[in-house]
């Protein structure tokens, strides 16, 4: 399924606050929330936005080792779940052909939104896993947050 990123909230909890990336579908009114940890949640904020921070971020500096060795980010899917945990893919085109890495979630995100790259979830993975949209709808975004 076609999916874009529609946000980066900060949920409060039991724990203290937990950033949730939520990942919207096509033509689907709920979303996937998957928590992710504060430094993810930035980096996919800071490619969201196309901000220049300066020095590269580690998610800026992968994407330059992948262009500087020849490579290009081709998509990036979100393919499974077990036990609250997310897993996704991270799909290249390199020198020697197209290769999948293995990757969590909040990473492969932040690489897609330095670089506008398709991103894709698992229909089953969607299905299992969505939410309301509106029960998002209160939450601050991460950026909010993090310029107090």
């Amino acid at each position: 399924m076609e999916a874009t990123i529609a946000g980066v909230k900060v949920a409060g909890t039991s724990d203290g606050p937990a950033p949730v990336v939520l990942i919207g579908v096509a033509e689907e009114a709920d979303v996937l929330p998957i928590f992710i940890a504060v430094e993810e949640a930035m980096s996919i904020a800071h490619g969201l936005d196309a901000a220049d921070v300066g020095r590269p971020l580690t998610h800026d500096l992968l994407l330059d080792v992948i262009e500087e060795l020849g490579g290009r980010l081709l998509d990036v899917e979100i393919r499974a779940e077990s036990h609250g945990t997310y897993y996704a893919d991270v799909n290249l085109r390199t020198p020697r052909g197209e290769t999948t890495v293995d990757a969590r979630p909040s990473d492969a995100l932040a690489l897609a939104a330095r670089t506008d790259a398709p991103i894709g979830v698992d229909a089953g993975v969607f299905e299992a896993g969505r939410r309301e949209r509106a029960a998002f709808d209160d939450l601050r975004d991460i950026r909010e947050v993090a310029a107090e």
